[in-house]
């Protein structure tokens, strides 16, 4: 999800809940501490320069019950946040504290929660570096679905 997308979003809100990735919510008291730019700059394992550029929200929770972010404020943070660091319209990532560790999602909106989306680390160069493709398993006689198969008794197909 880009900035232009949240701020849309926002628009139409009258409160804000974002929803991790097990169903929870964020408690309705956490704080945005950041927004900001993060820029990657990274040689995959093929040997390729890359760049990546992301938005960075960081929430973060305080036993502080009585205030709450309302979607104004929030559209507003991020407007400043573009303006004086020349943010353009990027992908957002999330960072949340976790019990042990930050945790770090993609972003995505359900209609009314904001939804944190659990990020995967991947190769970028498998064909460079001799990583075969995961083969699909299926048990014998299941890869084809009967009603499709089109091998039905007295075909031929057998």
């Amino acid at each position: 999800m880009k900035l232009s997308e949240v701020k849309n979003q926002l628009k139409k809100l009258s409160t804000i809940a974002f929803q991790l990735p097990n169903g929870e919510l964020v408690p309705n008291h956490f704080h945005v501490t950041e927004v900001g730019k993060i820029t990657k700059n990274f040689i995959d394992c093929g040997g390729v320069v890359r760049t990546e550029e992301v938005a960075n929200f960081q929430l973060w929770e305080a036993n502080d019950y009585d205030h709450r972010l309302h979607p104004e404020k929030l559209i507003h943070i991020i407007e400043l946040s573009e303006q004086k660091l020349q943010i353009p319209d990027l992908e957002i990532e999330v960072e949340y504290q976790m019990k042990e560790t930050i945790g770090k999602f993609s972003l995505e909106f359900e209609g009314t929660n904001f939804q944190l989306k659990s990020k995967l680390t991947d190769c970028l160069a498998k064909d460079n570096c001799g990583i075969p493709t995961e083969k699909k398993k299926v048990k014998i006689g299941e890869w084809i679905p009967k009603e499709t198969s089109g091998c039905t008794p007295n075909s031929g197909c057998c």
